[in-house]
């Protein structure tokens, strides 16, 4: 996975984002190997739904979200069943190997 280091993107106090599979990271954030397979995660998610459709149903879910979450951010973004996946997945590196096509399917439930 390539990553650009740099101090534009992510905003201040985000350690990265994952945007076409480039990963961006704040010039101080150190980026492990656990935050590397969980954006590799996302990436496949992004391959999957041809990128745009990504983030249309991320935004789409995140909105959905807060007010399921008595508008708490934080909660919403955690429950998004894109996030959902790869956070339960990151420590899991041969995850992608056996990952099965549209696996965040099963994370949407509440």
């Amino acid at each position: 996975m390539k990553i650009i280091y740099n101090d534009i993107i992510p905003f201040q106090g985000f350690k990265a984002i994952n945007l076409f599979g480039i990963l961006f990271a704040r010039k101080e954030a150190k980026i492990g190997e656990r935050t590397i397979n969980h954006e590799r995660i996302h990436t496949a998610q992004m391959r999957e739904l041809f990128l745009v459709l990504f983030y249309v149903f991320y935004v789409i879910e995140y909105l959905i979200r807060i007010p399921m979450y008595d508008f708490d951010i934080v909660q919403a973004y955690r429950n998004i069943s894109f996030e959902r996946e790869a956070y339960a997945n990151d420590e899991d590196f041969e995850y992608l190997n056996r990952r099965k096509l549209f696996a965040f399917v099963k994370y949407l439930k509440r």
